[in-house]
């Protein structure tokens, strides 16, 4: 286990979901795939939908906001949350729980935590992100909703544009 997996929290298996996988790219790369926006636009939703990033402030507290759309000129919500924690390079933790205003949200489907950590791997970089839940029922829900396909799916292309 690397260093910044064990400043993890430990998983519930109850509550959370994961996708874990080794991308052939230094973690820098997947850094910045993850931390510009243009890059981001880019992976961070299954194709053909396409993702506009409103706002990506790499600070705690800061807002990360996107929207999606099918045709590129009829935008909707994607993405409302702010950032709790950024280690430089390793790690982004965000939540849709609350909005990038700073108010209580009750995003549709699921409120959720993401954990996307970045660690050191002989064959590039081991890639993980953690989806917390407020209560099984909402892990449940998220995950009948197509987790696995779509988180799957986004890895995918995030691999392909930087592999």
């Amino acid at each position: 286990m690397t260093t910044h997996l064990s400043r993890t929290r430990n998983q519930n298996p109850d509550l959370d979901l994961s996708i874990q996988r080794v991308i052939r790219a230094q973690k820098q790369t997947i850094w910045d795939a993850w931390t510009t926006p243009v890059q981001l636009a880019q992976w961070w939703i299954p194709a053909p939908l396409q993702l506009r990033v409103d706002s990506l402030e790499l600070t705690p507290g800061g807002a990360f906001v996107t929207q999606m759309s099918e045709d590129g000129t009829e935008w909707r919500p994607h993405v409302d949350a702010v950032f709790l924690v950024i280690e430089e390079g390793s790690r982004l933790v965000f939540t849709n729980a609350v909005s990038s205003s700073w108010h209580p949200a009750l995003p549709d489907p699921v409120a959720m935590t993401t954990e996307i950590i970045l660690g050191d791997h002989p064959d590039g970089t081991d890639y993980r992100a953690i989806v917390r839940h407020g209560s099984p029922e909402q892990r449940a829900r998220h995950e009948e909703l197509g987790f696995f396909d779509g988180w799957g799916t986004v890895t995918d292309q995030l691999a392909a544009s930087v592999e």
